[in-house]
């Protein structure tokens, strides 16, 4: 298993780069790069024509994601909302108007390239109530208890640190507050070499959960109401040129990949009270706060 510093720098130069082709030539190449895979199907058809219409072009260009997390939960006027893994700021931007003037939108983002693309984006939409801060994932540049809701938009998958991804998320949380990603997810057993094929197909350098582990690891850093529900399920009909191309024997695989792959959306609820008298937090709990 590769190290979280080596899995941090990969990301940052894949997304890096995308960033620089949208920025200097307004598109991106993610699907000539073998390097960097998070293309069709995956990307495409995610926004709907009115989201796309009311944020800049380059927000869309860059955005590479498996969901659209803005579209799957209903933001109230005057909440916070952090996006994990903001990149281009396309779910900021849209979080932005649904929360309004009185509300706060966050992106986090430890890529410079996606940091400076986003707040280009940010300057061209006029969006006075969204701060996009450069941070890790696994260490969230936010007080305990600051945010009502938390997005992320296939992101989580990349972390070499799931756990501690979770439990920043559930720190940050207010009382209450919820967590809704849009991520990739893996149903069933698949052999190793196999996943490994798929998921650089999916996911750029994906390392995603399986379904019942996701809602385990939610349950372990102090969530409750867990559930994962697919958005996309990916067949290996749709990978089958990049695996071709990576000397995989796509027939052979087929039944150990069909359909296990997908697209989700994630949601979790941190408590409304969190209980705070000796001997009642539960272990998760208190793993959560420290």
């Amino acid at each position: 298993m590769e190290s979280t510093s080596t899995v941090q720098e990969q990301v940052k130069e894949k997304y890096g780069s995308a960033a620089r082709a949208v920025a200097q030539s307004g598109s991106v190449q993610a699907c000539c790069d073998p390097g960097l895979r998070c293309c069709d199907p995956i990307t495409t058809n995610l926004y709907s024509a009115d989201q796309t219409g009311i944020i800049p072009e380059k927000a869309v260009l860059a955005s590479l994601g498996c969901g659209n997390p803005t579209a799957l939960i209903h933001l109230q006027p005057g909440e916070t909302v952090l996006d994990l893994g903001s990149g281009g700021g396309i779910d900021v931007l849209l979080s932005a108007k649904c929360v309004g003037p009185s509300g706060k939108a966050y992106g986090l983002d430890m890529t410079d390239d996606m940091l400076a693309l986003a707040r280009e984006n940010q300057k061209q939409a006029g969006a006075t109530n969204v701060e996009f801060l450069k941070g890790e994932i696994e260490n969230i540049p936010l007080p305990d208890n600051s945010v009502d809701v938390i997005i992320s938009n296939c992101v989580i998958n990349l972390s070499a640190d799931k756990d501690r991804v979770l439990r920043e998320a559930f720190r940050v949380l207010k009382p209450g507050g919820r967590f809704a990603v849009s991520d990739v997810v893996v149903r069933g057993s698949v052999p190793d070499a196999v996943r490994k094929s798929m998921l650089l197909w999916v996911g750029c350098i994906a390392g995603a959960l399986q379904e019942s582990e996701y809602i385990a690891k939610l349950t372990g850093a102090g969530f409750e109401d867990a559930t994962v529900e697919p958005t996309r399920v990916y067949s290996v009909e749709d990978a089958r040129q990049f695996l071709t191309e990576a000397g995989v024997d796509v027939d052979a695989i087929a039944p150990q990949v069909n359909n296990k792959f997908f697209g989700a959306f994630v949601r979790a609820n941190k408590p409304k009270a969190a209980c705070c008298q000796p001997g009642c937090c539960t272990p998760a709990l208190a793993r959560a706060k420290e």
